[in-house]
């Protein structure tokens, strides 16, 4: 008997199944909420009632502009199972930002975390289709419906459930619309041995935020297979995820590199441990060697790379194959570097600058192009011809070379990438080589215009006290070619990230324009 594919049939599954297994969150006030798959279940049902009774139907928006906790996990579910469209909006980006998304996705409902008062107050008057802003807290209890929906109605899995902008670091935001079909069958591939391999043994602590691409689906996972979940509310300091993964016996999380480097640097000053903990996904950026031998090397974590977009959520795996677990440690720590290997469910190809397929195993590296079940189209509402080719695959913005295992390894952001005499600098690699330089904690490779060259590297470098350039610059020329050497290294009090915890590149360029060249590095 056929079933449409849909993100009710999540809840409904480990509400039925999994009802008694935790589901823990630290909501805005700071008190920490004990609930479960059941409770989760029922009150995801009584949303789903409340926003019916003010006239929310299918396909209407509905927006969240809140941190991870127990009742933006209800809202996932509450306002997909009636058919409406789950808006998760980033509250780090820009008033002017946030007002865009809002308008341009024409959300008529807003839930609103305590914390991000002060920004609804600001936004409401910019935002005249939004009908009802709800905050959550007693307000949203108050909004509940006291009787639960009976039953979740049957959608077409083909239909709309989640919506996602991108950062906006090159332009407006733009929207990524996923159906309910998309979203289940990416869950799968999360809960895959080869993708996250969420599964019900797992204490999952989500350090990745749930404005972020879905939070990475954990959330649809952990359900499809009743994980006990975590959410940390705002607090991701060292000191907050240390604390959660010894309280809750953490098994598994998840999250962007700098994260990992500050827990990493908290548990060394402090000589506390980790000793549930057996694997982390990494994903947003690359993380260092040294991050990923001290992980492993001194705490008994496996880190996993894994590549993905907003247009696609995950699309690699970082398991190793059955012949890459026999090959030596270096060799295995080499592939780990990497962006993992191609998952079951989106395929890729690298192609050159006319478009023509590059060989798989060889060493020039092109243009990163996906297709695939949940991988997106277009964009909402707008068009945007130059980010498909014509025959549909997807232009993910990436330099990379695949090989015959399907490993990718990530040049660079085409926009980032830099290009020096006609060849190219990957910023990525000179980054992870200056990060095992000792002291350095940040650093952060922008090209600048040169005028023998084109463009020159400048190595920017965050450090916890005084370190000679010069020392920096001879522990990154022993992991990169010597031409690739930066031309100069700048000491700076912070590296500025985006919304989504990626390096700002584009503000560093704007900041650091007016640069002027030593010889320090020269091509």
């Amino acid at each position: 008997m056929d079933r449409q594919l849909l993100i009710s049939s999540l809840i409904e599954y480990a509400a039925r199944n999994h009802r008694s297994t935790d589901v823990v969150a630290r909501a805005s006030d700071g008190s920490v909420v004990r609930s479960n798959w059941g409770e989760v279940g029922e009150r995801s049902r009584r949303l789903a009632a409340a926003l019916r009774d003010i006239g929310v139907g299918e396909g209407d928006r509905v927006a969240t502009i809140a941190w991870n906790d127990h009742r933006h996990l209800e809202a996932y579910y509450g306002i997909t199972g009636i058919g409406a469209v789950l808006h998760t909006v980033n509250p780090r980006l820009h008033d002017e930002q946030i007002a865009y998304i809002l308008n341009h996705a024409a959300d008529t409902v807003v839930f609103v975390d305590p914390d991000f008062a002060s920004v609804a107050a600001r936004l409401a008057p910019h935002c005249p289709l939004v009908k009802q802003w709800i905050t959550l807290d007693h307000h949203y209890e108050q909004f509940l419906s006291a009787n639960p929906l009976d039953e979740w109605p049957l959608l077409d899995e083909w239909s709309a459930a989640t919506l996602c902008y991108t950062s906006g670091t090159t332009g407006n935001p733009k929207g990524v619309l996923q159906s309910h079909r998309a979203v289940v069958l990416q869950t799968w591939g999360t809960c895959s041995t080869d993708g996250h391999n969420v599964n019900s043994g797992e204490s999952v602590l989500l350090a990745v935020p749930m404005f972020h691409v879905n939070g990475w689906a954990i959330p649809f996972a952990s359900a499809m297979c009743g994980a006990k979940l975590v959410l940390p509310g705002s607090d991701l300091s060292p000191e907050a995820l240390v604390d959660w993964i010894n309280s809750e016996s953490i098994t598994l999380s998840a999250g962007v590199p700098t994260i990992w480097l500050s827990v990493v640097q908290h548990l060394a000053r402090t000589g506390l441990d980790i000793p549930t903990l057996r694997r982390i996904a990494v994903g947003g950026s690359a993380a260092p060697r040294s991050l990923m031998d001290t992980l492993e090397d001194d705490y008994g974590v496996f880190v996993a790379h894994v590549w993905g977009m907003t247009e696609m959520t995950q699309g690699s795996s970082g398991r190793f194959t059955n012949r890459v677990e026999r090959l030596p440690r270096d060799e295995q720590r080499r592939r780990q570097a990497m962006a993992g290997r191609e998952i079951y469910g989106v395929e890729l190809r690298v192609v050159d600058d006319e478009g023509h397929d590059l060989a798989r195993g060889g060493p020039t590296p092109g243009e990163l192009l996906a297709r695939g079940p949940w991988v997106a189209g277009g964009y909402f509402g707008i068009e945007t011809p130059d980010s498909h080719t014509e025959d549909g695959w997807l232009r993910t913005g990436d330099v990379a070379t695949l090989d015959d295992e399907g490993y990718i390894t990530i040049v660079d952001r085409a926009k980032d990438v830099i290009k020096s005499g006609g060849e190219w600098i990957s910023s990525i690699d000179l980054e992870n080589a200056a990060l095992g330089c000792p002291g350095v904690l940040q650093a952060a490779v922008i090209g600048l215009p040169h005028e023998r060259w084109g463009e020159r590297p400048l190595l920017l470098c965050v450090t916890d006290g005084p370190v000679d350039a010069s020392i920096v610059l001879d522990h990154v020329v022993a992991a990169v070619p010597k031409w690739w050497l930066p031309n100069d290294v700048v000491f700076v009090e912070d590296i500025p990230l985006t919304g989504t915890g990626k390096i700002d590149k584009k503000l560093l360029r704007a900041r650091h324009a007016g640069h002027q060249w030593t010889d320090a590095g020269s091509a």
